[in-house]
Protein backbone atom coordinates (compact mmCIF):
# COMPACT_ATOMS: atom_id res chain seq x y z
CA UNK A 1 0.00 0.00 0.00
CA UNK A 2 2.80 2.16 0.70
CA UNK A 3 4.84 2.13 -2.49
CA UNK A 4 1.10 2.28 -4.21
CA UNK A 5 1.17 5.47 -2.86
CA UNK A 6 4.18 7.13 -3.98
CA UNK A 7 3.21 6.18 -6.78
CA UNK A 8 0.13 7.93 -7.42
CA UNK A 9 2.07 11.00 -5.47
CA UNK A 10 4.78 10.59 -8.31
CA UNK A 11 2.43 10.75 -10.91
CA UNK A 12 0.17 13.82 -9.18
CA UNK A 13 3.48 15.67 -9.22
CA UNK A 14 3.95 14.98 -12.67
CA UNK A 15 0.20 16.36 -13.70
CA UNK A 16 1.17 19.56 -11.42
CA UNK A 17 4.13 19.93 -13.87
CA UNK A 18 1.90 20.62 -16.92
CA UNK A 19 -0.21 24.10 -16.27
CA UNK A 20 -3.81 23.84 -15.65
CA UNK A 21 -4.46 20.26 -14.52
CA UNK A 22 -7.88 19.56 -14.49
CA UNK A 23 -9.13 21.12 -17.94
CA UNK A 24 -12.80 20.09 -18.85
CA UNK A 25 -13.42 17.65 -15.92
CA UNK A 26 -11.11 15.15 -16.62
CA UNK A 27 -8.10 14.06 -14.37
CA UNK A 28 -4.92 13.44 -16.98
CA UNK A 29 -2.74 10.85 -15.03
CA UNK A 30 0.44 11.54 -16.55
CA UNK A 31 1.65 14.32 -18.88
CA UNK A 32 4.14 13.02 -21.67
CA UNK A 33 5.54 15.11 -24.83
CA UNK A 34 5.72 12.80 -27.87
CA UNK A 35 8.83 14.11 -29.80
CA UNK A 36 11.07 14.95 -28.74
CA UNK A 37 10.91 13.32 -25.51
CA UNK A 38 12.97 14.22 -22.94
CA UNK A 39 13.27 17.81 -21.72
CA UNK A 40 16.50 19.59 -21.33
CA UNK A 41 17.52 20.09 -17.78
CA UNK A 42 17.36 24.20 -18.32
CA UNK A 43 17.80 26.77 -20.05
CA UNK A 44 19.36 29.66 -18.73
CA UNK A 45 17.23 33.40 -19.30
CA UNK A 46 20.44 35.87 -20.28
CA UNK A 47 20.51 39.88 -19.45
CA UNK A 48 19.78 39.91 -23.37
CA UNK A 49 16.49 38.29 -24.73
CA UNK A 50 16.10 37.54 -27.98
CA UNK A 51 14.21 41.29 -29.22
CA UNK A 52 12.34 42.71 -32.42
CA UNK A 53 13.40 45.24 -34.56
CA UNK A 54 11.59 47.77 -32.90
CA UNK A 55 12.75 46.78 -29.53
CA UNK A 56 16.30 46.94 -30.93
CA UNK A 57 15.62 50.92 -32.27
CA UNK A 58 13.85 52.27 -29.00
CA UNK A 59 16.96 50.91 -27.34
CA UNK A 60 19.50 52.53 -29.38
CA UNK A 61 18.13 55.78 -29.85
CA UNK A 62 17.07 56.64 -26.36
CA UNK A 63 14.05 57.32 -24.53
CA UNK A 64 14.54 61.22 -24.64
CA UNK A 65 14.26 59.99 -28.40
CA UNK A 66 11.82 57.77 -28.88
CA UNK A 67 8.33 56.63 -26.51
CA UNK A 68 8.10 52.81 -26.94
CA UNK A 69 7.26 50.21 -30.23
CA UNK A 70 4.92 47.89 -31.00
CA UNK A 71 3.76 45.92 -33.75
CA UNK A 72 0.96 47.07 -36.14
CA UNK A 73 -2.06 44.70 -37.91
CA UNK A 74 0.06 43.73 -40.69
CA UNK A 75 3.07 42.77 -38.66
CA UNK A 76 5.62 45.79 -39.24
CA UNK A 77 6.92 47.22 -36.48
CA UNK A 78 6.28 50.78 -35.48
CA UNK A 79 8.17 53.28 -32.97
CA UNK A 80 7.35 56.51 -31.43
CA UNK A 81 10.35 59.21 -31.93
CA UNK A 82 9.99 62.83 -31.09
CA UNK A 83 12.72 63.92 -33.91
CA UNK A 84 12.77 63.85 -37.59
CA UNK A 85 16.31 62.80 -37.28
CA UNK A 86 15.02 59.52 -35.13
CA UNK A 87 12.00 59.20 -37.77
CA UNK A 88 15.01 59.00 -40.46
CA UNK A 89 16.87 55.79 -38.49
CA UNK A 90 13.45 54.23 -37.67
CA UNK A 91 13.04 54.44 -41.65
CA UNK A 92 15.74 53.37 -42.90
CA UNK A 93 16.04 50.54 -40.43
CA UNK A 94 12.99 48.77 -42.25
CA UNK A 95 10.20 49.65 -39.08
CA UNK A 96 7.11 52.36 -39.46
CA UNK A 97 7.84 56.10 -37.45
CA UNK A 98 5.49 57.71 -35.99
CA UNK A 99 6.40 61.11 -34.45
CA UNK A 100 4.85 62.02 -30.95
CA UNK A 101 4.66 64.81 -28.38
CA UNK A 102 6.18 63.02 -25.41
CA UNK A 103 9.06 60.73 -25.04
CA UNK A 104 9.30 57.94 -22.69
CA UNK A 105 11.15 59.92 -20.06
CA UNK A 106 8.01 61.90 -20.16
CA UNK A 107 5.36 59.11 -19.41
CA UNK A 108 7.87 57.35 -17.21
CA UNK A 109 7.97 60.93 -15.26
CA UNK A 110 4.56 60.78 -14.89
CA UNK A 111 3.83 57.03 -13.46
CA UNK A 112 6.75 58.09 -10.60
CA UNK A 113 4.37 61.37 -9.82
CA UNK A 114 1.25 58.61 -9.81
CA UNK A 115 3.57 56.29 -7.36
CA UNK A 116 4.17 58.45 -5.16
CA UNK A 117 0.73 59.79 -4.95
CA UNK A 118 -1.39 58.24 -2.00
CA UNK A 119 -2.03 54.45 -3.18
CA UNK A 120 -5.68 53.55 -3.92
CA UNK A 121 -6.50 50.05 -4.66
CA UNK A 122 -8.44 49.37 -7.54
CA UNK A 123 -6.07 51.44 -9.82
CA UNK A 124 -4.31 50.19 -12.64
CA UNK A 125 -2.27 52.55 -14.78
CA UNK A 126 0.22 52.09 -18.06
CA UNK A 127 1.76 53.38 -21.26
CA UNK A 128 -0.46 53.49 -24.28
CA UNK A 129 2.59 53.65 -26.91
CA UNK A 130 0.21 54.10 -29.78
CA UNK A 131 -1.79 57.28 -27.95
CA UNK A 132 1.41 58.73 -26.28
CA UNK A 133 -0.19 58.83 -23.36
CA UNK A 134 -0.17 56.87 -19.44
CA UNK A 135 -3.80 55.43 -19.13
CA UNK A 136 -5.03 55.70 -15.40
CA UNK A 137 -8.07 53.31 -14.81
CA UNK A 138 -10.29 52.85 -11.93
CA UNK A 139 -12.63 49.85 -10.69
CA UNK A 140 -15.80 49.92 -8.94
CA UNK A 141 -14.08 49.83 -5.68
CA UNK A 142 -12.52 53.12 -6.09
CA UNK A 143 -15.18 55.87 -4.41
CA UNK A 144 -15.42 59.26 -6.15
CA UNK A 145 -13.54 60.87 -3.69
CA UNK A 146 -10.65 59.10 -4.04
CA UNK A 147 -11.15 59.12 -7.91
CA UNK A 148 -11.44 63.02 -7.65
CA UNK A 149 -8.08 63.53 -5.67
CA UNK A 150 -6.45 60.58 -8.55
CA UNK A 151 -7.32 62.97 -11.18
CA UNK A 152 -6.27 66.16 -9.40
CA UNK A 153 -2.50 64.59 -9.38
CA UNK A 154 -2.98 63.53 -13.17
CA UNK A 155 -4.28 66.78 -14.20
CA UNK A 156 -0.93 67.95 -12.44
CA UNK A 157 1.09 65.50 -14.52
CA UNK A 158 -0.51 66.87 -18.05
CA UNK A 159 -3.17 66.48 -20.68
CA UNK A 160 -1.51 63.24 -21.37
CA UNK A 161 -2.64 61.19 -18.64
CA UNK A 162 -5.98 59.93 -19.59
CA UNK A 163 -8.40 59.09 -16.70
CA UNK A 164 -11.01 55.58 -17.37
CA UNK A 165 -13.16 54.18 -15.29
CA UNK A 166 -13.47 50.29 -15.34
CA UNK A 167 -16.37 47.34 -14.27
CA UNK A 168 -15.23 45.54 -12.19
CA UNK A 169 -12.48 45.13 -9.80
CA UNK A 170 -8.85 44.16 -10.16
CA UNK A 171 -8.61 41.47 -8.02
CA UNK A 172 -5.85 38.61 -8.00
CA UNK A 173 -7.24 35.18 -9.41
CA UNK A 174 -6.49 32.75 -6.51
CA UNK A 175 -10.01 30.94 -5.89
CA UNK A 176 -12.30 28.65 -7.69
CA UNK A 177 -10.03 27.19 -9.65
CA UNK A 178 -8.10 22.74 -9.14
CA UNK A 179 -4.78 21.87 -10.02
CA UNK A 180 -2.85 22.76 -6.81
CA UNK A 181 -4.34 23.72 -3.91
CA UNK A 182 -3.52 24.26 0.01
CA UNK A 183 -4.67 26.38 2.40
CA UNK A 184 -4.21 29.73 0.94
CA UNK A 185 -6.33 29.02 -1.85
CA UNK A 186 -6.31 27.53 -5.28
CA UNK A 187 -4.12 28.23 -8.63
CA UNK A 188 -3.01 26.70 -11.70
CA UNK A 189 0.81 25.56 -12.69
CA UNK A 190 2.96 27.82 -14.67
CA UNK A 191 6.04 26.73 -16.51
CA UNK A 192 9.05 24.22 -14.76
CA UNK A 193 12.25 25.29 -13.83
CA UNK A 194 15.11 23.76 -12.42
CA UNK A 195 18.46 24.99 -10.67
CA UNK A 196 20.44 22.32 -12.06
CA UNK A 197 19.51 20.15 -8.35
CA UNK A 198 16.28 20.57 -7.97
CA UNK A 199 12.59 21.13 -9.95
CA UNK A 200 9.98 23.30 -9.30
CA UNK A 201 6.76 25.56 -10.28
CA UNK A 202 7.18 28.60 -11.19
CA UNK A 203 3.51 30.11 -10.48
CA UNK A 204 2.70 33.46 -9.29
CA UNK A 205 3.44 34.76 -5.67
CA UNK A 206 0.04 35.73 -4.38
CA UNK A 207 -1.23 31.92 -4.28
CA UNK A 208 1.03 31.79 -1.16
CA UNK A 209 3.35 32.94 1.16
CA UNK A 210 6.04 30.93 1.73
CA UNK A 211 5.72 27.46 3.39
CA UNK A 212 2.47 27.05 1.63
CA UNK A 213 2.04 23.87 1.11
CA UNK A 214 0.70 22.40 -2.11
CA UNK A 215 -1.62 19.70 -2.79
CA UNK A 216 -3.28 17.94 -5.99
CA UNK A 217 -6.64 16.84 -3.76
CA UNK A 218 -9.03 18.77 -2.08
CA UNK A 219 -8.37 16.43 0.81
CA UNK A 220 -4.42 16.90 1.59
CA UNK A 221 -3.10 13.13 0.58
CA UNK A 222 -1.92 13.88 -2.49
CA UNK A 223 1.11 16.65 -1.60
CA UNK A 224 2.91 18.07 -4.43
CA UNK A 225 5.00 20.40 -3.16
CA UNK A 226 6.31 23.62 -0.81
CA UNK A 227 6.18 27.05 -1.82
CA UNK A 228 9.26 29.00 -1.40
CA UNK A 229 11.45 32.30 -2.34
CA UNK A 230 7.87 33.95 -3.59
CA UNK A 231 7.91 37.70 -4.04
CA UNK A 232 4.32 39.47 -3.90
CA UNK A 233 3.37 42.66 -3.31
CA UNK A 234 6.32 44.31 -5.45
CA UNK A 235 6.67 41.19 -7.97
CA UNK A 236 4.22 38.51 -8.25
CA UNK A 237 6.11 34.99 -8.54
CA UNK A 238 7.04 32.20 -6.50
CA UNK A 239 8.67 28.47 -6.58
CA UNK A 240 7.25 25.56 -5.46
CA UNK A 241 9.68 22.83 -5.00
CA UNK A 242 8.72 19.19 -5.97
CA UNK A 243 8.33 16.66 -2.91
CA UNK A 244 10.04 14.53 -5.12
CA UNK A 245 12.88 16.90 -6.59
CA UNK A 246 11.73 16.28 -9.97
CA UNK A 247 9.27 17.26 -12.82
CA UNK A 248 9.06 14.25 -14.46
CA UNK A 249 7.82 13.43 -18.06
CA UNK A 250 6.31 15.73 -20.15
CA UNK A 251 7.94 18.74 -17.76
CA UNK A 252 8.27 20.51 -21.07
CA UNK A 253 4.87 20.77 -21.60
CA UNK A 254 2.06 23.08 -20.79
CA UNK A 255 -1.84 21.71 -21.23
CA UNK A 256 -4.62 23.38 -23.30
CA UNK A 257 -7.08 21.19 -22.29
CA UNK A 258 -8.52 18.07 -24.11
CA UNK A 259 -5.78 15.85 -23.68
CA UNK A 260 -3.18 18.32 -25.84
CA UNK A 261 -0.26 20.41 -25.12
CA UNK A 262 1.91 22.88 -26.10
CA UNK A 263 5.91 22.24 -26.05
CA UNK A 264 7.61 25.17 -24.38
CA UNK A 265 11.05 25.42 -26.66
CA UNK A 266 12.32 29.21 -25.11
CA UNK A 267 11.21 31.88 -23.32
CA UNK A 268 11.40 35.62 -23.75
CA UNK A 269 9.54 39.31 -23.38
CA UNK A 270 6.82 40.14 -25.33
CA UNK A 271 5.93 42.91 -27.76
CA UNK A 272 3.00 45.82 -27.68
CA UNK A 273 0.35 44.19 -29.96
CA UNK A 274 1.91 41.20 -30.12
CA UNK A 275 -0.74 37.61 -29.86
CA UNK A 276 -0.83 35.23 -27.25
CA UNK A 277 -1.79 32.73 -25.35
CA UNK A 278 -2.90 31.75 -21.96
CA UNK A 279 -3.54 28.55 -20.01
CA UNK A 280 -5.49 28.06 -17.10
CA UNK A 281 -7.31 25.32 -15.07
CA UNK A 282 -10.84 27.45 -15.14
CA UNK A 283 -11.01 28.81 -18.56
CA UNK A 284 -8.74 26.41 -20.41
CA UNK A 285 -6.94 28.10 -23.60
CA UNK A 286 -7.60 31.72 -24.39
CA UNK A 287 -6.17 34.07 -27.07
CA UNK A 288 -5.51 38.18 -27.24
CA UNK A 289 -3.42 40.45 -27.41
CA UNK A 290 -0.30 42.41 -25.28
CA UNK A 291 -1.77 46.11 -25.00
CA UNK A 292 0.29 47.46 -22.73
CA UNK A 293 4.22 46.89 -21.17
CA UNK A 294 5.69 48.01 -17.54
CA UNK A 295 1.78 48.28 -16.01
CA UNK A 296 0.94 48.89 -12.34
CA UNK A 297 -1.98 47.69 -10.60
CA UNK A 298 -2.95 47.99 -6.89
CA UNK A 299 -4.30 44.90 -5.69
CA UNK A 300 -6.49 45.09 -2.75
CA UNK A 301 -3.13 43.08 -1.20
CA UNK A 302 -0.63 45.81 -2.45
CA UNK A 303 0.27 47.33 -5.28
CA UNK A 304 2.35 45.03 -8.41
CA UNK A 305 4.81 46.55 -10.90
CA UNK A 306 6.55 45.89 -14.36
CA UNK A 307 3.38 43.93 -15.55
CA UNK A 308 1.97 43.10 -18.82
CA UNK A 309 -1.44 44.25 -19.73
CA UNK A 310 -3.57 41.98 -21.71
CA UNK A 311 -7.03 42.00 -23.28
CA UNK A 312 -6.78 38.05 -22.72
CA UNK A 313 -9.75 36.90 -20.39
CA UNK A 314 -9.40 34.96 -17.35
CA UNK A 315 -11.28 33.65 -14.05
CA UNK A 316 -10.60 32.78 -10.50
CA UNK A 317 -8.17 29.59 -10.81
CA UNK A 318 -6.40 30.95 -13.46
CA UNK A 319 -4.07 32.49 -10.96
CA UNK A 320 0.12 31.47 -11.89
CA UNK A 321 -0.89 29.51 -15.47
CA UNK A 322 1.18 30.56 -18.06
CA UNK A 323 0.93 33.02 -21.35
CA UNK A 324 3.09 32.02 -24.68
CA UNK A 325 3.49 32.21 -27.90
CA UNK A 326 4.93 30.34 -30.46
CA UNK A 327 6.21 27.56 -27.52
CA UNK A 328 7.86 30.66 -26.19
CA UNK A 329 7.27 31.11 -22.40
CA UNK A 330 6.27 35.29 -21.51
CA UNK A 331 4.18 35.07 -18.38
CA UNK A 332 2.65 33.93 -15.32
CA UNK A 333 -0.95 35.17 -14.62
CA UNK A 334 -1.27 38.32 -11.99
CA UNK A 335 -4.66 39.56 -11.98
CA UNK A 336 -7.22 41.78 -13.93
CA UNK A 337 -10.75 42.59 -13.90
CA UNK A 338 -13.60 40.61 -16.51
CA UNK A 339 -14.15 37.41 -17.03
CA UNK A 340 -14.04 34.61 -20.31
CA UNK A 341 -18.20 35.48 -20.50
CA UNK A 342 -17.76 39.58 -21.09
CA UNK A 343 -13.81 39.86 -21.05
CA UNK A 344 -11.88 41.79 -19.61
CA UNK A 345 -8.07 43.04 -18.61
CA UNK A 346 -5.62 40.32 -17.41
CA UNK A 347 -1.84 41.30 -15.59
CA UNK A 348 0.84 38.75 -16.53
CA UNK A 349 4.13 38.37 -14.36
CA UNK A 350 6.90 38.82 -16.91
CA UNK A 351 8.74 35.09 -16.81
CA UNK A 352 12.24 36.90 -17.51
CA UNK A 353 12.24 38.83 -14.51
CA UNK A 354 11.27 35.96 -12.34
CA UNK A 355 13.88 33.69 -13.47
CA UNK A 356 16.66 36.04 -13.39
CA UNK A 357 15.37 37.29 -9.87
CA UNK A 358 15.20 33.57 -8.46
CA UNK A 359 18.21 32.13 -9.99
CA UNK A 360 16.39 29.34 -11.92
CA UNK A 361 16.29 28.06 -15.27
CA UNK A 362 13.90 26.90 -17.88
CA UNK A 363 13.06 23.42 -18.70
CA UNK A 364 12.13 23.14 -22.26
CA UNK A 365 12.13 20.60 -25.07
CA UNK A 366 15.46 19.44 -26.76
CA UNK A 367 15.59 21.39 -30.00
CA UNK A 368 15.75 19.25 -33.24
CA UNK A 369 19.31 17.62 -33.80
CA UNK A 370 19.36 16.85 -29.97
CA UNK A 371 20.80 20.43 -29.15
CA UNK A 372 19.83 22.43 -25.66
CA UNK A 373 18.81 25.93 -25.51
CA UNK A 374 15.93 28.12 -25.89
CA UNK A 375 14.67 28.84 -29.64
CA UNK A 376 14.86 32.87 -30.08
CA UNK A 377 11.74 34.21 -29.45
CA UNK A 378 9.61 34.55 -32.48
CA UNK A 379 9.58 38.28 -34.23
CA UNK A 380 5.38 39.56 -33.63
CA UNK A 381 5.90 40.16 -37.40
CA UNK A 382 6.39 36.64 -38.70
CA UNK A 383 2.81 36.15 -39.38
CA UNK A 384 -0.30 35.05 -37.09
CA UNK A 385 1.08 33.39 -34.11
CA UNK A 386 0.32 29.90 -32.68
CA UNK A 387 0.47 28.53 -29.23
CA UNK A 388 3.31 26.49 -30.27
CA UNK A 389 3.97 22.64 -31.09
CA UNK A 390 1.67 20.05 -30.24
CA UNK A 391 2.75 17.63 -27.42
CA UNK A 392 -0.16 15.19 -26.97
CA UNK A 393 -1.09 15.07 -22.60
CA UNK A 394 -1.24 11.08 -23.03
CA UNK A 395 -1.86 8.96 -19.92
CA UNK A 396 -4.25 6.42 -18.70
CA UNK A 397 -7.58 8.62 -18.25
CA UNK A 398 -10.76 7.21 -16.44
CA UNK A 399 -12.88 6.51 -19.68
CA UNK A 400 -10.65 4.17 -21.50
CA UNK A 401 -9.67 2.20 -18.73
CA UNK A 402 -13.35 1.36 -18.07
CA UNK A 403 -14.00 0.80 -21.03
CA UNK A 404 -11.41 -2.18 -21.07
CA UNK A 405 -12.82 -3.40 -17.94
CA UNK A 406 -16.37 -3.90 -18.85
CA UNK A 407 -14.78 -5.35 -22.18
CA UNK A 408 -16.28 -8.99 -22.03
CA UNK A 409 -13.55 -10.44 -24.08
CA UNK A 410 -11.51 -9.29 -21.59
CA UNK A 411 -12.92 -9.82 -18.28
CA UNK A 412 -14.63 -12.84 -16.28
CA UNK A 413 -18.07 -11.88 -15.53
CA UNK A 414 -17.39 -10.98 -12.17
CA UNK A 415 -15.17 -8.04 -12.49
CA UNK A 416 -18.02 -6.75 -14.62
CA UNK A 417 -19.24 -5.84 -11.18
CA UNK A 418 -16.63 -4.58 -10.17
CA UNK A 419 -16.53 -1.99 -13.12
CA UNK A 420 -19.98 -1.52 -12.63
CA UNK A 421 -19.69 -0.07 -9.06
CA UNK A 422 -16.48 1.92 -10.45
CA UNK A 423 -18.60 3.82 -13.29
CA UNK A 424 -20.83 4.95 -10.51
CA UNK A 425 -18.34 5.84 -8.51
CA UNK A 426 -16.07 7.76 -11.18
CA UNK A 427 -19.72 9.53 -12.27
CA UNK A 428 -20.29 10.45 -8.31
CA UNK A 429 -16.93 12.14 -8.06
CA UNK A 430 -16.96 13.59 -11.55
CA UNK A 431 -20.65 15.41 -11.21
CA UNK A 432 -19.15 16.78 -7.30
CA UNK A 433 -16.22 18.10 -8.81
CA UNK A 434 -18.77 20.19 -11.66
CA UNK A 435 -20.82 21.13 -8.60
CA UNK A 436 -18.01 22.12 -6.40
CA UNK A 437 -16.82 24.24 -9.21
CA UNK A 438 -19.92 25.71 -10.44
CA UNK A 439 -20.32 26.75 -6.22
CA UNK A 440 -17.13 27.71 -6.29
CA UNK A 441 -17.77 30.56 -9.49
CA UNK A 442 -21.07 31.88 -8.24
CA UNK A 443 -19.60 32.49 -4.44
CA UNK A 444 -16.36 34.70 -6.13
CA UNK A 445 -18.82 36.46 -8.62
CA UNK A 446 -19.46 39.00 -6.46
CA UNK A 447 -15.96 40.05 -6.25
CA UNK A 448 -14.54 39.11 -9.25
CA UNK A 449 -16.61 41.81 -11.29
Amino acid sequence: MRHARRRVVRRVTRLAAVGGLLLGGAMVTRAVASEPPDPTIGVPYSAQPATSMGTDLVSRLGTSRTAGSWVDSAGRPVVAVTDEKAADEVERAGARAKMVRHSMSDLKSATATLRSAPRVPGTAWALDYKSNEVVVRGDSTVSASDWSRLTDVAEGIGGFVRMERTEGTFTTRINGAEPILSTAGRCSAGFNVTDGKTDFILTAGHCGPDGSVWFADDRGREQVGTSLRGSFPGDDYSLVKYDSGRAGEGADVVAVGGGKGVRITGVADPEVGQKIFRSGSTSGLREGEVTALNATVNYPEGTVTGLIETNVCAEPGDSGGPMFADGVALGLTSGGSGDCAAGGTTFFQPVTKALTELGVKLIVAKQAGGGTGASPAPSASQGAASPGSAAPVTGEDVSGLLTRLTDPRNVGPGLLVIAGSLVALVATRWIRAEQDRKAYRQHYSATWG
